[in-house]
């Protein structure tokens, strides 16, 4: 025994003193609620910006309702708690047009468009769901423009219409991103208070940066007129800004349209602004732009959404990490709760957290964007928690919203870089649903006299039924929010390649039978217009035509022009096989010309102006 003991220490000192790992350093996350915080207002998304919700109205079941449930039925999915729609002005607004609830001073039809509809059916998930309304544009009868008293009548209508609905308003803002006018945010809450509209909160100004702020200081007007501060697109990838007028306010700071990330690819950057919008800037409501991604691919800013839902003939929808990454705040906090600052704050290996609170329930949301490597934290004072984690990058479904083995009071928890971690006393789920594979929209199409499957970009087309017909019937060019000429709609699928498209028009303007529309091209020519990228029959009262193609370079190029005699109405055909493209008015072959541009796209019609115009026997085949 003396001899192995010798032995042993002789070992030692030969090999020196053993050596073990330093412990890894766990930094503790203490929630003191004593320490005082803000109070959370809620997670929402868009409906508008244009018809960024369109394409969905026209699912049927049941995927229309999965795609519903997935963004508003809480706990399962996003979660949303805040609905922001547009209120429509039949003028586009970045993605397409939404039509108007009055077209002239004694118009009011309080059924037109689809937000309403979406409205009720987040409502009816959601009862305790917030609704916030918001012009882009306004329509063009206006007296005295934008900034108007007309304009505050316009709006004291629609919430009228909201009430027809059964609809409470919770949130109205102004003019989406075109600045503001201190005298007529007044003039809006006194007729508020006036009509039996107190309890609608005033939003100044949805305009990005913090100037509002200092002029909100220094008007006190303005300030008592305004109840929550919202700011656009506050935060870059690593900081969200504030001010300290914002700050001193005393007023809730919203970031009231943020996020602008792609559905499959986003979920990075949303994590941090999510929670750096707190952390930084002491902003305690997050409104993602937009809700789904519902609308056709030929209009810009392809992807941006929660998930996607852009093949109502199919039923096809997808989501990814980006919904999931919201369902980690949203689906364990609720509007009400506190944020607890003793709790919220930047992690020493790169991230933020933020915790809040009510009565005994408690969410921390950890994100690690900014993380090199696993780091511990533990909270303090301890409590059993359930643990979710999203894996932002991921692209495989089995790494979003994952239940983790559940964290015991005390026990230090490891966050990976690159995740999204809640510790909750709150419970989540996380549903799946099997969606229909893609496939080309089918042909052939007729008209048959609804409005299936057609998204106005600018003006209205409404569907006649009674003539099984399209009529456009906005006349007076409206206040615009973007540059799109003319009414213009668009139809179909940008996958399909060769198909002929037909349609008698009627209009004492110019008719543009467009094929092959491809993607949508902003500040074309010397207007700096926005246009579609495709081919253009386009014919005027006077019988003058042309065929034209817009190339990606923004150029318009002349295949061959004509005239016809005129008359009150014609019919015009687009037949595309490979690169041959043949051109027809009232039946008689008018040009065949080669070009290869474009070998797919979907199809639309528009106009030379606000003219009125009928569209009949629309058919592609």
């Amino acid at each position: 025994m003396v001899k192995l003991v010798a032995w042993a220490l002789s070992a030692l000192l030969a090999t020196g003193p053993l050596v073990t790992a330093a412990p890894e350093p766990v930094q503790q996350i203490v929630v003191d609620s004593a320490s005082g915080g803000r109070t959370f207002d809620g997670i929402g998304a868009i409906s508008g910006g244009g018809g960024t919700s369109r394409l969905l109205v026209d699912y049927s079941e049941p995927q229309r309702s999965q795609v519903l449930d997935y963004l508003f039925e809480p706990g399962a999915g996003a979660s949303l708690q805040i609905l922001k729609v547009e209120i429509g002005a039949d003028t586009n607004s970045s993605n397409g047009a939404e039509p108007s609830h009055m077209r002239s001073r004694t118009d009011l039809d309080c059924d037109r468009g689809y937000e309403w509809w979406l409205m009720t059916e987040a409502r009816r998930r959601n009862p305790r769901m917030k609704f916030y309304g918001l012009e882009w544009g306004a329509p063009g009868w206006f007296d005295g423009g934008f900034w108007s008293a007309d304009n505050i009548t316009y709006l004291l209508r629609w919430l009228g219409c909201a009430k027809r609905h059964g609809l409470h308003i919770d949130y109205l803002g102004g003019w989406n991103e075109k600045g503001w006018d201190a005298a007529w945010y007044a003039e809006l809450k006194r007729a508020l208070l006036a009509h039996g509209y107190g309890d609608v909160k005033v939003v100044a100004a949805d305009n990005a940066k913090w100037d509002v702020a200092t002029d909100l200081k220094n008007d006190p007007a303005f300030y008592a007129a305004t109840d929550v501060v919202g700011i656009h697109y506050p935060c870059s990838e690593i900081h969200c800004s504030s001010s300290q007028d914002a700050l001193d306010l005393g007023k809730p700071l919203f970031a009231s349209e943020s996020g602008w990330n792609n559905y499959l690819t986003g979920a990075v950057r949303l994590a941090a602004e999510m929670n750096h919008e707190y952390v930084d800037s002491r902003i305690t409501a997050f409104i993602n732009w937009p809700a789904a991604y519902a609308w056709y691919p030929t209009v810009q800013m392809q992807g941006s959404g929660l998930l996607a839902a852009n093949e109502p003939w199919t039923g096809r929808f997808e989501l990814g990490p980006t919904l999931w990454t919201v369902a980690q705040t949203a689906q364990f906090v609720r509007p009400g709760w506190r944020y607890v600052d003793s709790a919220s704050g930047y992690l020493d290996g790169g991230g933020t957290y933020v915790t809040l609170r009510s009565g005994s329930q408690q969410t921390t949301v950890f994100e690690t964007t900014g993380a090199a490597g696993p780091q511990s934290v533990r909270v303090t004072p301890g409590r059993a928690l359930h643990r979710w984690t999203t894996t932002l990058a991921s692209t495989d479904p089995a790494g979003w919203f994952v239940r983790g083995a559940d964290v015991r009071a005390g026990d230090p928890v490891t966050l990976d870089p690159g995740t999204v971690t809640t510790l909750t006393t709150m419970t989540g789920s996380h549903p799946v649903t099997r969606t229909p594979d893609t496939r080309v929209m089918p042909l052939p199409y007729r008209f048959d006299g609804g409005s299936r499957y057609l998204s106005d970009m600018e003006g209205a087309f409404e569907a006649d039924r009674g003539c099984r017909c399209l009529r456009q019937v906005i006349t007076t060019e409206p206040i615009k929010w973007s540059r799109v000429a003319a009414p213009l709609t668009l139809l179909g699928d940008h996958r399909w390649t060769d198909y002929t498209v037909s349609v008698r028009s009627r209009t004492t303007g110019t008719a543009t039978l467009l094929g092959r529309v491809v993607n949508q091209l902003n500040n074309v020519g010397p207007g700096k217009v926005n246009t579609w990228q495709g081919y253009h029959l386009s014919l005027s009262a006077a019988g003058e035509w042309s065929l034209t193609v817009l190339d990606p370079d923004k150029s318009t190029r002349v295949l061959a022009t004509g005239s016809v005699p005129a008359r009150a109405d014609h019919r015009l055909q687009l037949g595309f096989a490979g690169s041959t493209i043949t051109a027809r008015i009232d039946g008689a072959r008018v040009a065949r010309v080669t070009d290869a541009t474009y070998g797919r796209g979907q199809v639309g019609l528009g106009l030379g102006s606000y003219a009125p115009a009928r569209f009949d026997d629309l058919t592609i085949y």
